[in-house]
């Protein structure tokens, strides 16, 4: 979800990448604590490009999982098709191979922990992205993920109770105001200066 949602609302009527560029990318990383060795990685523009690749699978497929609802906004007009998506995502994770590993201390329980061959940062990097993204799209959770339709908002979310339609209070709060000002508009329409 973290990768998703990379492509958010600016706040000023907008949309904002926070991949658009380099040094962009580079501070994403940084602040992904979860992703493996991502405090040392300085990106480049191919890393860039292949994390942006791989983000434009996941929203793809994220889009597919919500239809036949609408995708979000922000990409509905250039979403790459699902079988393109799947090939992107599907050799994205192939790139790093790993194996799985059991840990098992005296005292406490046994713990699996995937062991990688690859030396290079950059792969592991974009390779647990995907996995991150072929394990969601694999597992339960997905049942729930949801597009955002408020006004301005382009993110997806995992719905966390039934009737929830926004991703957060405040886009909700903007879908209010939006419904409320255009039944106000609609009724004023309606009344007799509309008639003339």
């Amino acid at each position: 979800m973290e990768l998703a949602s990379t492509i958010h609302h600016d706040g000023d009527g907008g949309v904002a990448d926070d991949l658009e560029t380099v040094r962009g990318t580079t501070r994403w990383i940084q602040q992904e604590s979860g992703l493996p060795g991502a405090g040392g990685i300085v990106a480049d523009e191919e890393l860039r490009d292949r994390i942006v690749g791989v983000r434009r699978a996941v929203r793809a497929l994220f889009a597919r999982v919500v239809s036949p609802a609408a995708p979000s906004p922000a990409d509905a007009h250039r979403l790459m098709p699902a079988d393109e998506a799947l090939d992107r995502l599907n050799a994205a994770a192939a790139r790093e191979l790993v194996a799985p590993q059991l840990e098992w201390p005296a005292e406490g329980a046994p713990a699996a922990r995937l062991l990688s061959a690859e030396d290079d940062p950059r792969v592991r990097l974009v390779a647990a992205l995907a996995r991150d993204a072929v394990d969601f799209l694999s597992g339960p959770e997905r049942e729930q993920l949801r597009a955002c339709h408020a006004p301005r908002c382009v993110r997806y979310f995992i719905r966390s109770h039934g009737r929830q339609e926004w991703c957060k209070p405040s886009c909700g709060n903007r879908a209010r105001v939006a419904r409320h000002y255009e039944r106000t508009r609609g009724a004023a329409g309606e009344g007799p200066a509309a008639a003339l």
